[in-house]
């Protein structure tokens, strides 16, 4: 199979070119008479949370990718991969199970269906950290990350689907966003009753940085500080204490590369 990829340096962004500008003008929907539509080939609500802060609630549909992650994920240990590799071959191969599920059913006409895939992990000092299996898990991986400086990796691709495309499919773009994050100190106190919230169990490296386990730090302080009044929770110990790179690249879609990238994506379709 020949894929078609479309590279973009940040000076190739000219000015007006993020997705607010083009999905009101091609007519972006859900809407069954719509030629262009968006799939978020992921379960995780802090995706769909990104996608909607961008201006897209009511523009995309969901739907998990089908791939076996555990599988996937042994698979490529067993590769030489880096892991800004890593996460972009997760978020290729989402994006693409989708997308062959989806070409088996695509109606002949011009209608294109983009997919996003996307993967997290969190590396530290190159051994990549998923989301933890149990308590003991997350334990080990908090108490790790204390006091130390780590990169979170999140890998994103976009497949366009339908039957006006070479092959019914069409690799629009993949990257890796990569972000710096210092944690405090934790104390194994801390360490447990972080655990207790339950919030590390179903995220990279057994913490979210726009709930209770990114509270305080310096550079996501206020943002951090309105999520976590807005859902009434407390916590006593700082957890992030210094973040460098794109916020939300850390909670899971890299909001401003994905704008720009999707939206030269959708001007590169002829729909």
């Amino acid at each position: 199979m020949v894929l078609s990829v479309i590279t973009t340096k940040e000076n190739d962004y000219s000015e007006g070119s993020l997705l607010v500008s083009s999905f009101h003008k091609i007519g972006l929907s859900t809407d069954e008479s719509s030629k262009l539509r968006l799939l978020l080939a992921s379960k995780s609500p802090r995706r769909r949370e990104i996608l909607d802060m961008m201006g897209l609630v009511g523009r995309y549909t969901v739907k998990p990718s089908p791939l076996n992650e555990e599988e996937l994920q042994i698979e490529l240990a067993n590769k030489n991969f880096s892991p800004q590799e890593y996460a972009r071959t997760l978020a290729e191969r989402k994006a693409h199970a989708m997308g062959v599920l989806m070409g088996t059913a695509m109606p002949n006409s011009g209608e294109v269906t983009i997919i996003i895939g996307s993967d997290t992990i969190v590396d530290l000092d190159g051994t990549i950290m998923e989301k933890p299996k149990n308590e003991g898990d997350a334990f080990n991986m908090l108490r790790r990350l204390s006091g130390n400086v780590h990169q979170v990796h999140s890998g994103v691709a976009a497949y366009a689907v339908g039957a006006g495309l070479q092959n019914n499919e069409k690799l629009m773009f993949s990257f890796t966003d990569t972000a710096r994050v210092k944690f405090a100190t934790l104390t194994d106190d801390d360490i447990m009753a972080y655990i207790d919230t339950n919030e590390p169990f179903d995220k990279a490296g057994s913490y979210g940085i726009q709930g209770v386990g990114g509270q305080f730090g310096e550079y996501v302080w206020i943002v951090v500080l309105l999520i976590t009044s807005a859902n009434n929770a407390s916590y006593s110990s700082s957890a992030v204490e210094r973040m460098e790179g794109d916020f939300f690249t850390v909670m899971g879609l890299p909001m401003h590369r994905l704008s720009k990238e999707l939206s030269l994506a959708i001007r590169s379709l002829s729909i």
